[in-house]
């Protein structure tokens, strides 16, 4: 057994026999953290925008023309936004538009570029005024890492090989003389390299074989230059494709391959009906749920498996793609994905989170989808207006747990039973950050009943006594949502229910709610 920093077994056992009365609570949860425990890596906060939709355009991007407050094209209000909650990463430009992009038609004048059909997302015309230049003058706008996505469906080695040498290569070439031609003389620094999307569908209909062995030849070729190092991330299972996941790591070299992606979407219904983002009973509201918690099981399946083939972890696992995915709005293009986000999203986005930080050991990346526009996104924009979605304020909330140690939860907690279906009624992650601060986020999935928690912090409790906060998100409904009329429907509010008394912390989590209590 490994030494525990916070409290022995033995000490556990003491503290719960002085305070009985104390531990008589619904919801118990034991905080443990050892010399060993890993680090909840921020890039597991990532975000994803693709050209889909009103994402990039009039979402993030507007043209330096526009009355929309911007700088070069870029809107000031979703930048600002996006650093408030401290986005470590951003994939780009897809998702299935990035098997049919081809990045030399994003270059160069605006006015000489080639306009294309976006034949997955609407059949709209796509006229490339936002490319790499204006992506990674996003991301350095962002103060975020870039995460581009590679076109392996419908591109060559050779187009792929050269995109990074022009990106990354600081001494003389074809590619680095166009790139100085186009204004920006200096290499770019980017760490993520995505090679293809979903190959087992949009990004070609591949066997996984077949793509292990075009992942080898490709991913040889994405070179390192200078003091750039790429994390070279092969496009790994749809959801429950596990012998994707089987076949990838048996047949490609860690040398070539730094992090598998994984692609899960929450779907209440179906996918010829999704179901309503605001219209939905009790029993929709569960089945969401219940779907969403299936990320244990994937994370946990997947896992198993690059253990076998990667005991070291050395492999990132990264859900680059996940979120809820209902029904568009009604009188939107189908292929724009547009839907609004309530409570019941807040809470699907904060469950998930804690599943990524409790399996950080192995998940070193995720994506939701997507920023803004589209799906499960953060930010909605109309013309000059933008509001800020339930999804959001999760973000916002969480950021404390950015590359914090993780404090493993063990979680004691009843049920919330519908219609004979179960599932346990909170969830739960913790981690200590660098100065010492505990954060301890939970979930009250109940809609009906209010949630008496005791958390036994053991020596944590030396950090101080009586020094507690927190901070809520709660609504009056699941199925309330933050419109441009009214933008404060679901947002943080200050969080009074907490206190600390000899090394516990004792809360009445209100029902459907997100709560993050601060020991310092």
């Amino acid at each position: 057994m490994k030494k525990l920093h916070t409290v022995s077994l033995i000490s556990l056992v003491l503290i719960f026999a002085a305070f009985p009365g104390e531990m008589n609570a619904q919801v118990k949860v034991q905080l443990k953290m050892d010399e060993n425990s890993p680090v909840i890596s921020k890039n597991i906060y990532g975000q994803f925008s693709e050209h889909l939709g009103h994402c990039i355009y009039g979402g993030i991007y507007v043209g330096e023309d526009s009355k929309i407050p911007n700088t070069r094209g870029i809107r000031n209000d979703v930048v600002k936004a996006l650093r408030d909650i401290e986005i470590p990463n951003l994939r780009w430009p897809g998702g299935c538009f990035a098997d049919e992009y081809h990045w030399m038609d994003g270059i160069g004048p605006k006015d000489s570029r080639p306009r294309m059909v976006n034949t997955h997302w609407g059949g709209v015309v796509e006229d490339n005024s936002f490319g790499t230049h204006e992506f990674l003058d996003l991301c350095e706008q962002l103060g975020t890492e870039p995460y581009i996505c590679g076109n392996m469906g419908s591109g060559s080695v050779e187009e792929m090989s050269k995109w990074i040498e022009y990106i990354t290569f600081g001494g003389e070439s074809p590619m680095s003389e166009l790139r100085a031609k186009n204004g920006h003389p200096e290499p770019w620094k980017v760490k993520f390299w995505g090679v293809g999307n979903e190959n087992w569908g949009c990004g070609g209909n591949m066997t996984p074989e077949f793509y292990s062995d075009n992942y080898r030849r490709y991913a040889t070729y994405c070179r390192n230059y200078g003091d750039n190092r790429l994390v070279k991330i092969a496009g790994g299972p749809n959801s429950f494709d596990y012998n994707w996941m089987e076949v990838l790591m048996k047949a490609i070299p860690q040398n070539l391959m730094q992090g598998v992606s994984l692609h899960y979407y929450t779907v209440p219904k179906n996918w010829s009906d999704k179901g309503s983002a605001t219209q939905f009973d009790e029993s929709e509201y569960f089945t969401t749920i219940l779907k969403a918690l299936s990320m244990e099981e994937l994370v946990s399946k997947h896992s198993a498996i690059m253990d076998k083939y990667d005991p070291e972890k050395k492999v990132g696992l990264m859900v680059d793609e996940w979120g809820a995915w209902y029904n568009v709005e009604e009188g939107t293009n189908p292929g724009f994905l547009l839907q609004q986000n309530t409570l019941r999203d807040a809470i699907l986005s904060a469950v998930t989170l804690n599943i990524f930080n409790n399996h950080c050991d192995r998940v070193k990346m995720s994506n939701i989808a997507q920023m803004v526009n589209v799906l499960q996104s953060l930010i909605l924009t109309d013309e000059e207006k933008m509001v800020l979605t339930p999804t959001y304020y999760v973000y916002n909330m969480y950021k404390v747990h950015h590359d914090a140690t993780l404090i493993a939860a063990e979680l004691t907690s009843p049920d919330y039973n519908l219609d004979g279906r179960t599932m346990k009624a909170v969830s739960v992650s913790a981690s200590k950050d660098k100065n010492g601060a505990v954060h301890i986020s939970l979930v009250n999935i109940d809609p009906h009943r209010s949630q008496d928690v005791k958390c036994l912090l053991g020596d944590e409790a030396k950090i101080g006594k009586g020094n507690i906060s927190g901070t809520i998100i709660t609504a009056a409904s699941l199925s309330s949502f933050n419109s441009f009329d009214h933008p404060d429907m679901v947002k943080i509010s200050e969080f009074k229910g907490g206190s600390v008394k000899n090394g516990i912390i004792s809360a009445q989590i209100p029902p459907m709610s997100v709560v993050t209590l601060e020991l310092k």
